[in-house]
């Protein structure tokens, strides 16, 4: 259990600026905002529907309806003006099941999200002519940050747990290869941005020999168009390593890009010469696979929304 918890949620509150005068004013609104609670409900799974992996995680009707009990339990309990030692393990074990479920914190942070804009929403409905319209709002902000803070907290104690479970060597050895990954990034980029140099010298000497070299204008002008090509596909492989080096997934789509772009300048060469169809069709079947494989990754097939 979170010692941490236990000892200092009233801290916790107490950072957050959440007073008695806080408790009093959601306990008030609790009669008033139950009547929403099938509505956030219904938006609340069509949000996390979104997501994608939502079904590997929900994965039968009567998983559904347990989580959906208990996602109703925690809404209604965020009305009902007492946040004690008990609310708060309550919210903990929430995040600990999360953790071992492998949730993304990325879905926790998103999802409330909604409930933030949802909440704030009705309450302003509700009171929009009230005098003390501001300071229930400031109540459910308070009280939302709070449950989101506690929630994610286990993930935090997951991860710190997990690194100094590690011995002195296996930490120098996860120290190292952290460098030797972002060096290794840098130099991929380097090596990116001498692509794109060479996909320029490509694009102008086409060009050269368009104007200086007697061969037909339409070869010429398919040549440089596919030197344009594969130049667009570098810059964008440039773009999604500095995404990468700022945290990002690394971008397979995009060296396929650049893999699909290099094929069609050679189709497009080859398609002006009758001798050459057997290599386009070739050349155009590659395309094709590699397509397909470009829109397996951009349009990951989800489980459908049971």
């Amino acid at each position: 259990m979170n010692s941490s918890i236990q000892t200092d949620y009233s801290s916790i509150k107490a950072h957050y600026r959440f007073t008695k005068e806080d408790e009093n004013l959601l306990a008030e609104m609790k009669q008033e905002m139950i009547p929403f609670t099938e509505e956030f409900m219904d938006g609340w799974y069509d949000f996390i529907w979104n997501f994608g992996k939502t079904a590997d995680f929900l994965k039968d009707e009567t998983v559904i309806a347990r989580h959906r009990g208990k996602v109703r339990q925690w809404y209604i309990d965020l009305f009902s003006g007492t946040y004690d030692i008990s609310y708060f393990l309550k919210l903990y074990k929430i995040g600990e099941h999360h953790v071992r479920l492998g949730l993304p914190t990325h879905y926790v942070n998103a999802a409330f999200n909604y409930v933030r804009v949802f909440t704030l929403g009705r309450i302003y409905k509700l009171y929009k002519n009230d005098s003390n319209l501001t300071d229930r709002l400031k109540a459910a902000e308070r009280i939302l940050d709070i449950n989101l803070d506690v929630l994610t907290s286990s993930y935090r104690e997951e991860e710190m747990s997990r690194f100094l479970s590690l011995s002195n060597i296996e930490k120098t050895l996860l120290g190292f290869l952290k460098k030797a990954s972002e060096f290794f990034n840098y130099l991929l980029a380097g090596a990116l941005v001498m692509v794109a140099l060479f996909a320029i010298g490509l694009f102008v000497y086409d060009v050269y020999l368009l104007f200086a070299v007697h061969e037909s204008i339409e070869q010429g002008i398919l040549t440089t168009l596919g030197s344009l090509l594969i130049l667009w596909a570098a810059i964008e492989l440039i773009h999604e390593e500095i995404k990468h080096l700022r945290g990002g997934g690394f971008a397979l789509e995009a060296f396929l890009t650049l893999a699909i772009a290099a094929l069609i300048r050679k189709i497009l060469i080859f398609s002006l010469s009758p001798a050459k169809t057997m290599d386009v069709l070739m050349y155009g079947v590659l395309v094709l696979c590699l397509g397909i494989s470009y829109w397996l990754i951009v349009h990951k097939i989800t489980p459908s929304k049971k």
